[in-house]
């Protein structure tokens, strides 16, 4: 696999433009299956998990022309709800279970492996399985698969035991082709539950209340093709204000949403960080030394759980001790026997981080564990006294498009070596 080369140091100036949101796109690619018809999304990010959920549509019968960011989705030919021959795209990433939503509510009927995805903990589909039965249909899972059938959707009442970002949409994506009135209580929030919910009533479905914990679905018999553009990315947007506050940058970051922002300024700030927002844009200005907050991880609006390893490499430069705890993954504490590597004093406790700043990071060969500890990574490497290595990229790639390149621009010096360079070695 490739490798990052970073030579730490250099405090990241210019502007950089946010793409749009992996999380939300990974939903409404698969809700442009729910009706026969031809649908445009603009503001597609070039990355691997896309990519692989075009592949997956595209073996199943779906046309996809793409230019740039746009991806014009073809769904007038009948596509297949079988999708067990495909385990070596679906077994990648996790949101290869919205399938399963979106088979359902076009097919009644739908066969998806079960889903992959970076190992942080348990990560069990039950939610989005008791939403399904609710709704009529038969789940077995069996063989490494999930089999549904239903001879009729219905509309019912849900209330889900956890707050699960995938159960909401994907429960969304099946109630809205139903008989009846749908409601999801205890649904999740985030920006990109809203954004996928825009798309779906653009094509004609009727949901009410998403990005409240009560959500109003009431079915319809048919849906048609619609024109969208994606919502940028909160996680990539933070992912950039913590390199700037980082590397004591300078970096106004445009194309985003500055409310779904709010966590994150609030504690850069507490740190000392500069933030502002500036027309479409959100400016960061880094101020040492940074001082020590205290986070933890909650469903949105609070502190988002893909930021938590970012902020834990800010948390290692900072005056005093800071701590993390993480409420959403059990298991997403791995990277930071990476961080400890380059000098970071962290002790952990159960679900809890406390974490003593140190003068600085020191570079060495480092991995990413999964892709949001990839842009922890790359922040440590932005920061550390001399040449850091990261290897197992393959992860950031998932997640966040022309990093390298965007740094650059921002003035790092980063390079990308592959697995037949000596560097990487």
């Amino acid at each position: 696999m490739d490798a990052f080369i970073i030579e730490g140091g250099n405090p990241l100036q210019g502007e950089v433009a946010i793409s749009g949101a992996k999380n939300a796109v990974l939903g409404i690619i698969p809700a442009a299956v729910l009706c026969a018809c031809s649908s445009k999304i603009d503001n597609v990010p070039d990355i691997k998990d896309v990519n692989k959920m075009i592949v997956i549509l595209e073996k199943l019968g779906a046309e996809i022309y793409r230019e740039k960011d746009t991806l014009i989705i073809n769904t007038e030919k009948p596509i297949s709800y079988d999708v067990s021959d495909y385990e070596e795209e679906t077994g990648q990433m996790r949101a290869s279970y919205y399938l399963l939503g979106a088979l359902l509510g076009r097919y009644r009927k739908a066969i998806v492996p079960l889903p992959g995805g970076c190992n942080i903990g348990d990560r069990p589909i039950d939610q989005h399985i008791k939403g399904f039965q609710a709704l009529g249909a038969t789940v077995v899972i069996e063989h490494g698969q999930v089999k549904m059938e239903a001879p009729e959707l219905r509309g019912a009442h849900i209330f889900l035991d956890v707050v699960s970002v995938g159960a909401t949409i994907n429960i969304m994506l099946a109630a809205v082709r139903a008989d009846g009135k749908t409601i999801i209580e205890n649904a999740a929030k985030e920006p990109h539950i809203v954004d996928v919910a825009n798309f779906l009533n653009l094509m004609g479905a009727n949901i009410k209340g998403a990005g409240t914990d009560v959500i109003k679905i009431v079915g319809v018999e048919e849906m048609h093709g619609c024109e969208y553009s994606v919502i940028p990315d909160q996680i990539t947007t933070g992912t950039y204000m913590m390199a700037a506050a980082a590397t004591e940058g300078d970096i106004l970051i445009k194309n985003v949403i500055p409310k779904h922002m709010e966590a994150i300024t609030a504690k850069l700030s507490e740190m000392g960080v500069i933030v502002r927002e500036e027309d479409d844009g959100i400016r960061v200005i880094g101020k040492h030394p940074l001082k020590a907050v205290n986070v933890k991880t909650m469903p949105y609006p609070g502190f988002p759980t893909d930021l938590q390893q970012p902020m834990a490499v800010l948390m290692t430069i900072a005056q005093g001790t800071s701590t993390i705890t993480e409420s959403i993954f059990e298991s997403r504490f791995k990277y930071v026997d990476e961080l400890r590597r380059m000098g970071a004093n962290i002790s952990i406790n159960s679900r809890t981080a406390s974490i003593t700043g140190v003068k600085s990071l020191s570079a060495t060969k480092i991995r990413t564990t999964d892709l949001r500890a990839g842009a922890a990574m790359v922040i440590a490497g932005l920061i550390a006294d001399g040449e850091t290595k990261i290897t197992e990229i393959v992860h950031i790639d998932r997640g966040y498009e022309n990093l390298q390149e965007n740094l650059r621009n921002l003035g790092a010096v980063i390079r990308r070596v592959s697995e037949k360079d000596p560097a990487c070695l």
